[in-house]
């Protein structure tokens, strides 16, 4: 299987095992979770270094999913990269589970750092970025924040922070879906050209289709000649991308569905992930 279709096929496992987790619930984040999929597919299907068998790794890259109510779009690729046994997705958000609503590292395999509380993923992914530089480490730090995330100041913070120390080994993604839990951005809070504003603020800033898995790889690939300064790669995204009842509505952020409705998502998934990889497995 080559490059385009593991990632096709991580990003669509994930959006299919999401849902599965999703319809034993009759509820969750489905609009972030499926914006965020096709990113998840090419860190988790080939870009990320980790080691599911021993998630403390030294050498590892870490991920921080600041907008941790994605959490369950994390646990999927968690689970697809072997952390833990994929049928446990089906106790997302029950009790006892070890797979919370959102990113807990002291419950779940692979999580690097708890998040939740919009804004403070950007301080801890900064965090871990800058002390790695400090021990001289080669790997490095991947950050998902959302667009409505950005409406926090602490962002911002950490967008003059970033580039002052020079954190060549931070990479950033915006899931730019142009909506919150309220409505539309640009209705609650204008962000104007955000690719602009993080190339002012000093980092190296790219604007692609995040939907499209090899624009995403290119644009990691050409962020990381650039040595010296943060990267931000603004992911141009759907909410609810694969999702026909969430794509679309204003208010997807959270949703209730029925049971009918779930099934068909994950019959329409599994076509196009047959489709996409001529029915091979990674």
């Amino acid at each position: 299987m080559n490059d385009e279709k593991k990632y096709q096929f991580y990003a669509t496992k994930i959006r299919i095992e999401a849902m599965k987790a999703f319809g034993k619930l009759g509820f969750g984040h489905i609009g972030g979770v499926m914006s965020a999929a096709d990113l998840l597919g090419v860190l988790y299907g080939g870009v990320m270094k980790v080691d599911p068998k021993n998630p403390d790794w030294n050498e590892r890259d870490y991920f921080v999913m600041s907008k941790g109510h994605a959490g369950p779009g994390l646990y999927a690729a968690l689970a697809l990269k072997g952390f833990f046994k994929i049928e446990e997705l089906m106790t997302i958000n029950t009790n006892g589970t070890r797979l919370p609503s959102h990113c807990d590292r002291n419950k779940t395999p692979g999580i690097d750092y708890s998040t939740g509380s919009l804004g403070q993923g950007m301080s801890t992914a900064i965090g871990i970025a800058l002390g790695n530089k400090i021990l001289n480490k080669q790997n490095y730090t991947y950050l998902l924040i959302g667009d409505g995330e950005s409406d926090e100041g602490q962002i911002w913070e950490g967008a003059l922070f970033a580039p002052h120390h020079k954190l060549g080994n931070l990479i950033a993604f915006i899931d730019y879906n142009k909506q919150q839990l309220d409505g539309y951005t640009d209705d609650i809070l204008n962000l104007g050209d955000l690719r602009q504003k993080f190339q002012d603020f000093g980092w190296y800033a790219i604007e692609v289709d995040g939907h499209d898995a090899i624009a995403i790889k290119s644009a990691i690939e050409l962020g990381k000649r650039e040595k010296r300064k943060p990267k931000m790669i603004v992911l141009n995204t759907l909410k609810g991308k694969g999702v026909y009842f969430a794509e679309g509505q204003k208010y997807n952020h959270h949703m209730t569905f029925t049971s009918e409705q779930c099934d068909q998502v994950i019959e329409e998934l599994q076509v196009k992930l047959d489709e996409r990889t001529g029915g091979e497995n990674e």
